[in-house]
């Protein structure tokens, strides 16, 4: 883990180093404005790695507010460099072709304050933009068959959440909204795919976050798994905060529920970097079980799809993707993962793959929607 954070951290420094640079050079005329903007971007640049590193000297006001500002600037970054690149490439297209119109090679000085005016313009409205669709919770629905075997029900009426990412970014009057949205569901049972906390538990119990979980309201119950922030945020203390908060944490283990189908959960595929411990096979798991009943799973990271077809699962919940969260970044979660968000169905197993109701970072999804997703289950003879 050591390696990936050095890694990401010179990346990161690099990019970082590529938009300032440009943007220096934009205001290179406005002496007055360059020890503002020095300040301003070391102060969005690293207001979220110093709130993480320094957690426990800040004052939780400042914490919070280098939190928004730093995960906020995640997302200017993405667009601000896209935007860069594309002028850096006309600028490039310009030196051999000659594209530019004649009033920006005279007025070359205020061109590129023009320009960065319009960047950070068009970035702030796409950001925009993404905030409020972050906000706006969109239930899925879904309708399945599957073998019903010896299940006493007809129907089970799931309501399914992921990626909730719990934080002073994503706080308790968050929580409540998700809370009453899924509550207007009428649920059988609430599953819960992993990534529910974005934070240290002591810091989310220190803010009063986390008490509507237990608010939910469903026949069965609720069930999690767990994801890989629960192991970011320290694996043991994020499961005994959930399970204080009335979730139930399904860790490699199953259960039967009302004689009707049985409930499996799978620990992370992180689990093994964080505490070099391996998860359990799905086989391991499932050869608990000798009851001929459907079997649902919930396992946060859509990893190795097909070995719960090879394990004849019924249904598979899986999160963690967001779709990218932010276009064009879904572009490359289509190309690593073989089902990014949505439905699919293999041989005679259901997959869903959420894309979240919550957000990692910046509170903006331009890639997906905040949803929650309702499956309506037919269990068939």
């Amino acid at each position: 883990m050591a390696v990936f954070f050095s890694i990401f951290f010179i990346l990161y420094s690099l990019i970082n180093y590529y938009i300032f640079i440009r943007g220096w050079q934009a205001i290179s005329a406005l002496t007055f404005l360059k020890p503002f903007y020095i300040i301003t971007f070391l102060l969005f640049a690293f207001g979220y790695l110093a709130a993480k590193l320094f957690h426990s000297f800040l004052h939780p006001i400042l914490y919070d507010l280098f939190l928004w500002i730093g995960s906020f600037w995640f997302a200017f970054i993405l667009y601000l460099t896209l935007f860069i690149l594309f002028i850096d490439l006309a600028r490039v297209a310009n030196y051999y072709l000659g594209i530019f119109p004649t009033f920006i090679n005279s007025n070359y000085e205020l061109s590129k304050q023009i320009a960065a005016a319009v960047v950070l313009f068009l970035s702030s409205t796409i950001i925009l933009i993404g905030f409020i669709n972050s906000t706006n919770f969109k239930v899925k629905n879904l309708y399945i068959k599957v073998d019903g075997k010896n299940a006493n029900l007809n129907q089970l009426n799931i309501v399914m959440l992921s990626d909730i990412h719990l934080s002073p970014l994503n706080g308790e009057s968050f929580l409540k909204k998700i809370v009453e949205k899924v509550n207007q569901l009428d649920a059988d049972i609430i599953l819960i795919a992993g990534d529910v906390v974005d934070d240290k538990p002591h810091i989310l119990t220190q803010r009063g976050i986390g008490k509507s979980l237990n608010r939910f309201k469903s026949k069965y119950g609720v069930y999690a798994c767990t994801g890989n922030h629960e192991y970011i945020n320290g694996g043991e203390e994020s499961v005994k905060y959930l399970t204080a908060n009335g979730i139930r944490v399904m860790r490699d283990s199953s259960e039967v529920i009302n004689n009707s189908f049985i409930l499996a959960g799978r620990e992370d595929v992180s689990k093994q970097n964080f505490t070099q411990k391996r998860r359990k096979s799905l086989s391991e798991i499932m050869n608990t079980s000798t009851e001929n009943l459907p079997v649902i799973l919930i396992d946060h990271t859509p990893y190795k799809l097909k070995e719960a077809q090879d394990n004849q699962i019924a249904l598979q919940l899986s999160g963690h993707t967001h779709n990218g969260q932010m276009f064009p970044v879904n572009l490359i979660t289509n190309l690593i993962y073989e089902l990014s968000w949505g439905y699919k169905k293999k041989g005679s197993t259901h997959y869903y793959i959420s894309s979240g109701v919550g957000s990692w970072g910046p509170r903006v999804k331009l890639a997906s929607d905040a949803e929650i997703v309702n499956i309506k289950v037919n269990f068939t003879n």
